[in-house]
């Protein structure tokens, strides 16, 4: 299916000049999405995909609704997954899901055709949607559309180098740190009640959950104490630090202040949720109040060390780390990544590592 469409994309059919291939549409699609958070203004995307088997039909009819409907700017291009995508910029859901009515309506003959609008940024009555398809006896006062969430579809997969250094490196540090981890589990279990391992969600790759491990630092009822405490918060925006937290436990101190608690999170690289380097994971909550452009960071894998974790810490704004991580993103080599984990390891090692 990918292939017929590719070879309609380059000119075997009525090839139309307006529809772009995949990696041109992602990149028009990031530039509206940068282009919103400058203005505000809410965008939207609309998504037309086929059942499976019916793409021979499609492509003329489809580009024909879609080149008498779209706007000077408005673009049209190959999505993921053999879907056609066209960005809707200043655009709101209503005004999406009116585009939306009438290609369907245009393209209905002997069609299985499916759409979904995603929007940017979501609406705070977010919920996720299975599409929709052409109905004739839809009513007008049947419930509105409920939409998708846009971050997935910008998130870059991890480069095959940068999960090779994953992996290898990972791998490499779990053995020959093995003493260290056994003897870290052990006074954490000796010095105070509780489980050995703190796990929290936390926000990853395109906003997807996953379960962050840690050696646990704090009593067991910490996280329901946080709220009594943000009084005391030493970082500005959704983060919370605070350098005297009194929720941490004796060991817990030493712990943090030689970073020895985040060694679980090597296997967090293991499985892929995290990569060495990376934007670190905020909490879900923490994560859900950013906005805007704060929210390019869930492009990426999130990392164990980032330039906040050696040039930044609490003496930094959480807007200026949010620049930090985004800096990262449009540098993101194996030379830059090299280079980080050589100065988080000399900043580790003289116990100044930002936590």
């Amino acid at each position: 299916m990918m292939q017929m469409l590719r070879r309609w994309l380059q000119g075997e059919r009525t090839s139309p000049d307006f529809l772009l291939a995949e990696a041109q549409f992602t990149g028009a699609l990031r530039s509206e999405r940068r282009r919103a958070d400058r203005s505000g203004a809410q965008l939207a995307m609309a998504a037309f995909q086929c059942s499976e088997g019916t793409w021979q039909s499609v492509p003329n009819q489809l580009s024909r609704a879609l080149h008498e409907r779209l706007r000077e700017t408005d673009v049209a291009g190959l999505l993921d997954k053999g879907r056609v995508g066209v960005v809707l910029p200043n655009t709101s859901a209503d005004g999406a899901w009116t585009f939306v009515a009438a290609i369907l309506q245009q393209c209905q003959v002997e069609l299985d055709l499916m759409a979904e609008v995603y929007l940017y940024p979501e609406p705070d009555n977010f919920q996720p949607s299975r599409g929709t398809t052409f109905d004739e006896e839809k009513r007008e006062d049947d419930p509105p559309h409920v939409d998708r969430e846009l971050e997935p579809l910008l998130a870059d997969p991890l480069p095959a180098w940068k999960r090779t250094l994953d992996v290898v490196g990972a791998s490499l540090a779990c053995v020959l740190l093995s003493p260290l981890l056994l003897l870290t589990a052990a006074a954490v279990k000796l010095t105070s009640p509780g489980p050995i391992l703190f796990r929290q969600w936390r926000g990853g790759w395109g906003g997807r959950p996953f379960l962050v491990y840690k050696f646990r630092t704090m009593c067991v009822d910490a996280e329901s104490q946080q709220a009594s405490l943000l009084a005391s918060n030493e970082q500005d925006g959704p983060a919370f630090k605070m350098k005297d937290d009194p929720r941490i436990t004796s060991i817990g101190r030493y712990l943090r202040r030689s970073c020895l608690d985040e060694l679980p999170q090597f296997w967090n690289v293991i499985k892929g949720d995290m990569t060495l380097v990376g934007p670190r994971p905020l909490p879900c909550r923490e994560t859900d109040e950013c906005h805007g452009w704060e929210r390019r960071r869930l492009e990426v894998t999130p990392g164990l060390t980032c330039i906040w974790q050696v040039d930044g810490g609490t003496r930094v704004s959480f807007a200026e780390w949010m620049r930090m991580d985004i800096r990262y993103i449009n540098s993101r080599r194996i030379a830059n990544d090299l280079n980080l984990l050589w100065r988080t390891a000399a900043k580790v090692i003289l116990q100044r590592a930002s936590h």
